[in-house]
């Protein structure tokens, strides 16, 4: 009896003394409070971030898990609604609240194109046609437009915007960078802004309500430069250069109030990033006066050596003495949280490191209200797919015109509506996931119907003359072609989905199947050619060939907005965030370098005009 009125005298003693759950103090003297109340254990839990594949209620319960995420096609159901992502989501809640001091987790997932792992979702254009849109304002309304969708689903933390700086397109993560250009990457993040709200004190993380989410800068720093392009390889260079060029997007980003900073995969001069402490905690932390959490990429920590997890005492030793907060660790989350709380007991990482991580995950979490309202709120769950307007603007805004006539004086641009007879061709005509691209529905992206959307042919159809017929004949041979009376054709052709290291590509010429329907389509009749890439291909070969040449870059779900630029209901208004090469042996080749000589320079892109 005695034992039980103690306990229930400590109770409500905890009850009576949580500052934390005053909602009226400062969030500092909250965060420390909480902080002050905590086991080693519970803190190590906040340091964990596990995939949602071995996510229940009892594990978070059971080791204070602070953090769950969805990788790249990870669902809780096939087509799952909102309503089921949302439940899946709560019921973690529910194992978080059910801790000794009911932390809840913050669970993130890329969303970013849109809420891209969601079917039936508004999927956005890819990062390197918005940037060619630079349109500051339309990224803000993306960011807000997703915040909204993921909250639908219950979810409150995006792993959004990619601020990389690609230097070379033969990097498969290109399509995720706005730009060669650090200038315009910078004044792209607003998205944050959109993403967050905007902040109301500079350089404080912050997190506007329940309509919003946390964000998250990627990928610290250099990711976008390493040689060849090669994924998750060195960046060569002087601090000026890394300063200059990528790391100029993280200061906007962190003056905006981005929650989180992810670390890259990529070394700087053969150091890697999750060990490289100057980088993280001298300049990031110190210099930039970042004051959110620092989160680690996929099972980053593991490839600091080679091969992945060869020694990983040494591994979870450098990335959190580096300054890392938190670990996606994804899977083997009591092999971490036994490594980390092994160092920390016979004294190889610090206690104050330990607050350190500590003290700015449950900052983020208090700015992003999860202590008030950790469930999710059922009257978002009409979001999902609700910005397909904005998605259709931002097509046409992205849309760049590298050619429009084979001579000036008879542009072949816009179409008309009311032709007797069109052929439509090509392997991305009539594709989806050919016109999203990569980290759509799946980690890697998909062919065919895969998610909700109007596809490029839909979009001609509905724009066309109801008296004009549509052909549409994915791979029509010259013959066919010659003889089917046709006044013009669309040709849609590009690179099939990709994500990160599958898609390198050292040659980046358009797929055979696509170059052989340019050629038969293009040697036989008029042709427009919309290529669907996330970055410049080579096309010098074909170009003359062609009349007029657009390049779509990945658009996303809503088709349409291509069919309202090509028949003149709008004007062409991209500027390509790239350059243009002739042949690959000229990578890398950017913007201001003194031996720049490409077929499309930085900044191009025509206007249509009126016939």
């Amino acid at each position: 009896m005695l034992l039980l009125l103690l306990l229930l005298a400590f109770d409500a003693s905890l009850s009576q003394a949580a500052l934390y759950k005053d909602t009226s103090q400062p969030i500092h003297a909250r965060v420390q409070d909480l902080l002050s109340r905590m086991t080693l254990e519970e803190k190590i839990g906040q340091m964990t971030q596990i995939e949602r594949e071995n996510a229940t209620g009892s594990v978070i319960t059971k080791y204070f898990i602070g953090s769950v995420l969805s990788g790249g096609g990870s669902v809780p159901a096939p087509r799952a609604s909102a309503a089921t992502w949302a439940a899946f989501v709560d019921g973690l809640q529910d194992g978080a609240l059910a801790t000794r001091l009911g932390i809840p987790i913050i669970y993130g997932i890329d969303a970013v194109h849109g809420h891209n792992n969601v079917y039936g979702a508004t999927i956005f254009p890819h990062n390197v046609g918005l940037g060619s849109a630079g349109d500051p304002d339309l990224v803000k309304r993306i960011g807000a437009a997703t915040a909204l969708e993921v909250r639908a689903t219950g979810i409150q933390y995006t792993f959004a915007p990619c601020v990389a700086v690609c230097r070379d397109p033969r990097w498969g993560r290109c399509f995720e960078s706005y730009s060669e250009h650090p200038e315009l990457v910078k004044a792209m993040t607003t998205i944050i802004s959109g993403l967050q709200g905007e902040t109301p004190a500079k350089g404080v993380p912050y997190v506007g309500g329940s309509s919003k989410v946390a964000a998250c800068s990627k990928h610290y720093v250099g990711d976008g430069g390493t040689r060849s392009g090669i994924n998750e390889n060195n960046t060569v260079g002087s601090y000026k250069r890394l300063v200059g060029t990528h790391m100029l997007p993280y200061f906007d980003a962190i003056d905006k109030g981005v929650s989180t900073v992810m670390i890259s995969y990529s070394s700087w001069n053969g150091i890697k990033m999750h060990k490289n402490r100057h980088l993280i905690t001298d300049i990031l932390k110190k210099r930039l006066r970042f004051k959110g959490f620092v989160i680690s990429d996929w099972q980053g920590i593991d490839r600091i050596t080679n091969p992945a997890g060869a020694n990983y005492t040494y591994s979870v030793l450098v990335s959190v003495t580096a300054g890392i907060d938190m670990i996606m660790v994804p899977y083997e989350y009591t092999k971490f949280i036994d490594t980390l709380t092994s160092l920390v007991k016979q004294g190889f990482i610090s206690l104050d490191r330990i607050d350190d991580a500590v003290r700015r995950i449950l900052f983020v979490k208090f700015t992003a209200g999860l202590f008030e309202h950790p469930k999710s709120d059922s009257s978002y769950r009409s979001q999902i797919g609700a910005h397909r307007d904005l998605a259709r603007e931002a097509v046409r805004k992205t849309l760049v015109l590298l050619k429009n006539g084979k001579n000036a004086k008879y542009p072949l641009l816009p179409l008309s509506k009311t032709a007797s007879k069109i052929l439509v061709a090509g392997s991305h005509a009539n594709n989806l996931g050919n016109q999203c691209g990569g980290w759509t529905i799946t980690w890697q992206g998909a062919s065919g119907n895969t998610t909700l959307g109007t596809t490029i042919l839909q979009g001609i159809s509905n724009t066309v003359s109801k008296n004009t017929q549509v052909v549409y004949e994915e791979s029509p041979s010259s013959s066919s072609v010659k003889g089917g009376g046709y006044d013009f054709a669309i040709v849609v052709v590009g690179e099939p989905p990709y994500a990160e290291t599958q898609g390198d590509n050292l040659n980046l010429t358009i797929p055979q199947d696509g170059a052989n329907t340019i050629e038969s389509v293009c040697s036989s009749v008029k042709c427009l050619v919309i290529l669907i890439s996330g970055r410049p291909l080579v096309v010098a070969p074909h170009l003359s060939s062609m009349d007029a040449l657009v390049a779509a870059w990945l658009p996303g779900s809503e088709g349409q907005g291509i069919a309202d630029v090509i028949f003149g209901d709008y004007d062409f208004q991209g500027k390509s965030s790239r350059t243009w090469f002739k042949s690959v042996e000229q990578l890398p080749m950017n913007y201001g370098d003194v031996e720049y000589d490409p077929l499309f320079p930085f900044g191009y892109g025509l206007k249509m005009g009126k016939k």
